[in-house]
């Protein structure tokens, strides 16, 4: 077999793969779990109410709102790619604790929502949803969070408001990014309907960006949340989970001493650099 043939083959590999990803990649990128309509919501100790909104035609958006006593606000979470929010609900506890109302959603084709989805149906919702949640309350209230999956709708919704500040936890680079690093030879810039570009939504974020990921994060490595750093880094502080994975890191005592950092700080102020060591220049040693 000569180096023509072979370079043929591998153009056709590409070519074959490049398909299949393009086709097949809400299969890859999402794993659903739908529920019947007469589901009861239920979670110890907590106050819940179910809500669902319908956004157009055939189009319903399911959800819950976790109450809080003495409420500070609302966190408005978007969660990761898998189940529904009858599993995700129990992380609800984590802001419920602090005094923080959670609006929680599923996205379309997860649990009771309706409707078919892209990416640009993805961004109209969560968007849609959080213009019906300022309508209510006080954006210098309302936190956007995202986990996974959901960060980088989180960011894209940050970007296009001014809300209190942005909580992302294991955020990607991109989908994309995330993508390549498995079959780096894929043209992922044609073949993605889901590139969720974190990295250029981020760059327009105005409120403070507070980062939690795991050291030990094996799907998304913290790499990319150093990336993304670089990209806003005046407003952004990185909380680096020592030893913590991609799924277990609510099983981190670390992971809920920052997330409770995060809750109880103030919105960003700038620095007073007259009164900080910025500029100082340390005196050379001699020989």
């Amino acid at each position: 077999m000569d180096w023509l043939n072979i370079i043929f083959i591998i153009i056709g590999v590409i070519v074959i793969i490049s398909i299949i990803i393009y086709f097949f990649q809400e299969r890859i990128i999402f794993k659903p779990e739908k529920l019947p309509k007469n589901f009861v919501f239920q979670y110890k100790n907590q106050k819940v109410e179910e809500y669902n909104i319908e956004l157009k035609k055939n189009v319903t958006i399911n959800g819950l709102h976790f109450k809080a006593k003495n409420s500070k606000g609302v966190v408005f979470y978007l969660k990761g790619n898998s189940r529904s929010i009858k599993g995700w609900g129990k992380f609800a506890v984590d802001f419920t604790s602090q005094n923080w109302d959670v609006i929680m959603i599923d996205y379309r084709g997860f649990g009771k929502s309706k409707g078919k989805r892209s990416q640009q149906t993805m961004k109209e919702d969560v968007l849609a949803i959080y213009d019906k949640i300022k309508q209510k309350v006080e954006e210098k209230y309302i936190i956007v969070y995202g986990r996974s999956l959901g960060t980088g709708l989180a960011t894209k919704v940050a970007s296009m408001n001014n809300p209190r500040m942005l909580i992302l936890t294991c955020p990607y680079y991109s989908m994309s990014n995330n993508i390549q690093r498995y079959l780096p030879f894929i043209p992922v810039g044609l073949v993605m309907r889901y590139s969720m570009p974190t990295y250029k939504w981020i760059k327009y974020v105005k409120c403070p960006i507070k980062i939690i990921h795991g050291t030990n994060d094996k799907i998304i490595p913290m790499k990319s949340s150093i990336r993304l750093s670089k990209i806003n880094s005046k407003q952004t502080r990185i909380y680096p989970i020592i030893g913590g994975g991609h799924k277990n890191l609510h099983n981190f005592e670390g992971y809920h001493r920052a997330l409770n950092e995060i809750l109880i700080s103030k919105p960003f102020e700038e620095i007073n650099k007259n009164k900080t060591s910025i500029g100082y220049l340390r005196s050379k040693r001699k020989a």
